[in-house]
């Protein structure tokens, strides 16, 4: 089968990548030249747009940042439309921005998955994702192959939607931990013990979690780039959970606090880093000079 991407940032050029070296054929494109020319670099095909993509494969994977990418890229697909052809969205994005597309691709005889991913940019470079999908049965079975080619798991959970509500639950507790990660990681410093230590002792014990296996790594070295997740990225996922969770009438606490360390991290200059950057604004708190 011949993929498209559309949106080859930091997951979409790990999933590209994947792909190529298990035989895929992949046509990508993205508005950022670099990422294009990185993409012809690893094997792949470059397209000058997201309708061109369409016009040369059978299946299109979309890893977008905003809900106005993903709806610029349905017109795209919608200006020359392909009867039986699917569209997996692997982004985080509002349920309802998601089944406006649906509906717009419906029209022109395109299958839209709602197909977000769990699992950070290292992750998707080493195929360590799972796939939250949920629309159209039939279409998930045409796609599933390709989601083994880039995922180490896939799951189906039924009505479009519920893969997105699902990656909301994931990701509140990406939020919570990785924070969590950073608190503990300046306790110990702060105390006085050696942060490769800590994060060595910490993972073979019962506080670890997958979060802190990925990211104390970053915090003991002190150094966010180049990011897995930049945090003016997860801020927008960051809305999208709060605002669903609030939509729902449930309390949120360890979340919401956690926000306003992700806000510190951006307005101290940590946008374009990693969100393990957060620790570099608990040591700031704790007075912690490295």
């Amino acid at each position: 089968m011949r993929v498209g991407i559309v949106g080859v940032g930091i997951m979409g050029s790990a999933i590209a990548g994947n792909l190529i070296r298990k035989g895929a054929t992949v046509v990508g494109y993205d508005i950022d030249a670099r990422r294009m020319s990185e993409l012809a670099a690893m094997g792949g095909t470059p397209a000058d747009s997201a309708s061109e993509v369409t016009d040369r494969v059978e299946l299109v994977l979309t890893s977008l940042p905003s809900a106005a990418a993903l709806l610029m890229t349905v017109d795209g697909i919608r200006s020359r439309p392909r009867s039986g052809l699917v569209v997996a969205e692997l982004s985080t994005l509002p349920i309802a921005v998601k089944l406006d597309a649906r509906e717009r691709l419906a029209a022109t005889g395109v299958s839209l998955l709602d197909c977000p991913l769990s699992g950070t940019g290292a992750q998707a470079v080493t195929g360590d994702l799972a796939v939250y999908a949920s629309g159209e049965r039939s279409a998930y079975d045409r796609a599933a192959p390709i989601f083994t080619k880039f995922a180490r798991v896939s799951h189906y959970l039924g009505e479009f939607g519920n893969g997105s509500k699902m990656k909301f639950v994931a990701n509140l507790l990406v939020a919570i931990h990785n924070v969590a990660t950073a608190e503990a990681m300046v306790l110990g410093m702060k105390a006085g013990l050696g942060p490769a230590e800590v994060a060595k002792l910490i993972a073979s014990g019962a506080g670890t979690s997958k979060v802190f296996e990925l990211r104390a790594p970053l915090m003991v070295k002190g150094d966010y780039a180049p990011p897995t997740m930049k945090v003016d990225l997860w801020q927008k996922d960051m809305a999208v959970i709060a605002d669903y969770a609030a939509g729902l009438g449930v309390a949120t606490p360890l979340f919401t606090a956690s926000i306003a360390i992700y806000n510190a991290a951006q307005a101290r200059g940590h946008g374009s880093d990693d969100t393990a950057s957060v620790c570099a604004v608990l040591e700031q708190m704790a007075g912690i000079e490295r």
